[in-house]
Order: structure tokens, then sequence, then C-alpha cells
């Protein structure tokens, strides 16, 4: 993985846990998701104005990968409603990169060396001590449905993560498989926001627009350059640094959300550092 590389994944890192903050921000979920989505299917759609048409080898991914992220969106809607964000995010995100590593295996050929292997250890116990810290609270209970919503969004993310890996890798033009993409799933959410608050819709959206539309476009273009860096590099080391935004998201939550942090989250942030270093080190 070049130094390029590198940075754009940390940028989407950056990038992808501040509009899922704004996402969380918005207290009814359906009109967030719904402007998310909507906002990204619109800049999908000027997108595909500027690139090639995606080759044919590319459809059935892109197919299966609008109905697994439409299963994303549903349950991280749900996790969000449920959780705090700062205990939500992270399990969501940081499930991901040891289910990639292993779909990766499987699927693409993609194995991990005794570096890498260390490092999916190290990355986990990170995520236990991130994820988990918040329940020795006194005042804070195991959020048992939030927990399950999350662990099933980070299934799904690790689903669409090598389903668009290869997709992006058969299309040719990473940008046209990104707007086809948000054109293909963006419009779901809003369409059955339509049908289920016939009437009441757009007086909800409004309040929200212009924040909606910022995360639609700081999820598009995270997203966008996560699928341009699958085309450098392997599946599995660009998901876990991709998932550093586990520790974004959970800085987030503490300034922006009151949540709780602490000393051993901090060290839990650190091994997870380190998890992901050692899974680099031989990229």
């Amino acid at each position: 993985m070049t130094p390029a590389v590198a940075a754009a994944v940390l940028l989407a890192a950056v990038t992808h846990a501040t509009w899922n903050a704004i996402a969380h921000t918005i207290k009814d979920q359906v009109v967030a998701f719904t402007l998310i989505a909507g906002g990204g299917t619109l800049i999908g759609a000027v997108a595909v104005c500027f690139a090639p048409f995606p080759a044919s080898g590319a459809w059935p991914y892109l197919i299966v990968s609008a109905v697994v992220h439409l299963g994303y969106q549903a349950l991280l809607m749900r996790s969000f409603s449920l959780g705090d964000f700062g205990q939500m995010y992270p399990i969501a995100r940081g499930t991901a990169p040891l289910l990639v590593t292993v779909l990766a295996a499987v699927f693409v050929g993609e194995s991990l060396d005794r570096w890498q292997a260390t490092g999916v250890a190290v990355a986990s116990a990170g995520l236990v001590g991130v994820a988990l810290w918040g329940m020795r609270s006194a005042e804070t209970k195991p959020q048992w449905p939030a927990l399950t919503a999350a662990v099933a969004t980070g299934v799904a993310i690790a689903a669409y993560t090598v389903v668009d890996g290869v997709g992006v890798r058969e299309s040719g033009t990473p940008l046209g498989y990104i707007g086809w993409l948000m054109i293909l799933q963006g419009s779901l959410i809003p369409l059955y926001a339509l049908f289920a608050r016939r009437g009441r819709l757009l007086p909800q959206l409004r309040p929200h627009l212009k924040l909606g539309l910022l995360g639609a476009t700081l999820s598009v273009g995270a997203y966008a350059l996560v699928l341009w860096a699958q085309t450098q590099a392997a599946l599995a080391p660009i998901a876990a640094l991709r998932e550093s935004s586990i520790i974004v998201g959970a800085a987030i939550g503490a300034l922006f959300f009151k949540e709780r942090f602490g000393t051993p989250r901090i060290a839990a942030a650190g091994l997870m550092v380190l998890g992901i270093g050692l899974m680099l080190r031989t990229s």
C-alpha cells in the first residue's frame, strides 16, 4: 500500500465517522437516512455523467451490493436509534475488518501473514475495550437489541466491502461504479419514506435539509475514496485501515454527545491502532 493510498483511506475514515455522527444527530433516523440516501442518489446521477459506463462484469456485483447496502442502512438506523453512538459505531465498524479478512481469503484468495494475523487479534482486543467499556458504568446497562443490530451491521459492512472490492475492479471505472451504486441503492430509502409518511415527509425533512445533504456528500466521498483504494491494494488491509474511523467515532461520541470515553477506552484505542499497524506491516 502506497502512502497516497493509505492517506486516502485515512481521510475516508475521518469522513465516514463524521457522516455517521451527522446521521446520529438527526433523531428521526428515517429522516436522516432519507436525506443522506437521497442526496447520495443525486450525487451519483451527476457522477455518472462524467464517468465511463461500468463494464458488464461489474453489474452483478452492483446489484448485490445495492441490496446489501439497503440492509446495512436499515440495521445502522436501528442501532443508532437504540444505542449510544460511541458504543454502536465501534461495534458496527470494528466487526467488519475481521470478517473481511476471512471473506477475502475465501472468495478473493487473499491470505494473512503472521503480522496481519497478530494484528487481527490485537485489533479485536481493542474493539472489545472501545465498544464495551461503557457497560461497566453502574448507570449504563447492556443494550442487547442495539448490540445485536450493531453486530449485524458489521456483517453487512463486511459483505458489501468484499462485493464492492471485486465489483469495482471489474468495472474499470471507480467513479462510474460509485455513481451507479448510489443511484441503485440510494433511491430505495426515500421511496420507502414517501410511502410510509405520506403527506408528512417534506415538513419533517425541511429542518434537517442542509445537515442531511452534508452527510450525503461526506458519505459518497468517503466510500468513493475506499473504492478507489480497493483498485490499488488488497481488501483486508484497506478494511483494517478504514476502521480507524472507530477511534474517530468514539472521540466524536465523547466530545459532541457527552458519552463516556475514559482512560480504558484510550488504551483500547491504542491497541486498535497497533493492530491496524500490524495488519498493514507487509502491505
